[in-house]
């Protein structure tokens, strides 16, 4: 069955920069869009990243354009997220996504998704 595993959380300082690793198992992970996605206490899950298939085309949230990025190696089966310039803002579950449709903000079009890596930006 498809996994997703994440992993390179942690804790962090205001200004800091943490890269975050999503090992996909169980599919052609070259026929899948994949995203990023983050859930705060209290919070609905909400849109990070997502990369096409091909690395062609990316998508970020207005919150963390400029300081994200997201990148794929279609050959190790793995999407990263760098992230740079954290704030206490970001702090949040991470969660890795796959989806077979598109590269989309939608948490609903996404088939299989990871458990999470926290993320802790202390101020």
């Amino acid at each position: 069955q498809v996994q997703l595993v994440e992993s390179g959380g942690g804790l962090v300082q205001a200004g800091g920069s943490l890269r975050l690793s999503c090992a996909a198992s169980g599919l052609t992970f070259s026929r899948y869009a994949m995203g990023w996605f983050r859930q705060a206490p209290g919070k609905e899950r909400e849109f990070v990243a997502t990369i096409k298939w091909s690395g062609s085309f990316t998508n970020y949230a207005d919150s963390v354009k400029g300081r994200f990025t997201i990148s794929r190696d279609n050959a190790k089966n793995t999407v990263y997220l760098q992230m740079n310039s954290l704030k206490p803002e970001d702090t949040a579950v991470y969660y890795c996504a796959a989806s077979l449709w598109r590269a989309t903000t939608s948490v609903t079009e996404y088939d299989s998704w990871g458990q999470g890596t926290q993320v802790t930006v202390s101020s």
